[in-house]
């Protein structure tokens, strides 16, 4: 799970990273709204906690601009007051809880827990890119046979499934070498790996081998990274 924390005092931000990479989460921090939306337009998140006092762009700014662009990912608002016109501002904007300052972590880790729990059971139980299905709950994948109406299954290892997954629930989008490396393996991306290289290609072969061309759903840009058909 990747967790962005928007937070302009350092200490808090880095209280935050510390003790959300402990409960083994991914998370990336920006210092102000402004690099906040940025990133948080720019890639995939679980879950944003969020401050509401920031330069450049404050909380509640960042959280219409991602609603508006149509971004479901839960967002936690931090406040330092405890004024109930400000925690009900935070919630019209779009965001799914909040926590007044100060907080002990745990209560932190706690909404987080909540949050993704409730988003996980939001999403989709079945991902599908036309006539592949695979089913979040048994872990199954299914495809038609090459010019057939009847399905096959196809085996995944642990790792190739939470490939899949993480591709289906951004498909049509070419995710990159770097961000596919922290949401599937949880650690940052080196340039001399290939672990991504040998599971896509394994993924290409349980997908695709022997559909003819226009059929193939594996897509990649040279450089870049890859991604599968919406």
């Amino acid at each position: 799970m990747r967790i962005l924390v928007i937070e302009d005092e350092k200490k808090v931000a880095r209280f935050l990273e510390q003790g959300l990479k402990e409960e083994k989460y991914t998370v990336d921090i920006a210092f102000d709204g402004e690099e906040g939306l940025s990133k948080a337009l720019a890639e995939a998140y679980d879950l944003i906690i969020t401050d509401v006092m920031m330069p450049k762009k404050s909380g509640i700014d960042v959280i219409k601009a991602l609603r508006s662009e149509g971004r479901t990912v839960p967002i936690l608002c931090l406040t330092a007051k405890s004024e109930i016109n400000e925690k009900i501002e935070g919630l019209d904007a779009g965001a799914d809880d909040y926590l007044t300052k100060p907080f002990l972590f745990e209560e932190v880790a706690a909404r987080v827990r909540s949050l993704l729990r409730r988003s996980d059971i939001e999403k989709k139980t079945q991902l599908v890119s036309h006539d592949l299905v695979l089913d979040t709950v048994t872990h199954t994948a299914k495809r038609l046979k090459p010019g057939s109406q009847e399905e096959r299954n196809i085996p995944l290892t642990v790792k190739e499934y939470e490939l899949l997954e993480y591709l289906l629930r951004n498909k049509g989008r070419i995710m990159s070498r770097s961000v596919i490396t922290q949401h599937v393996w949880g650690y940052t991306f080196t340039m001399g790996s290939n672990v991504i290289d040998v599971y896509i290609k394994r993924l290409r072969e349980k997908l695709d081998s022997n559909y003819e061309e226009k059929d193939k759903l594996m897509i990649s840009e040279r450089g870049i990274g890859y991604g599968i058909k919406d």
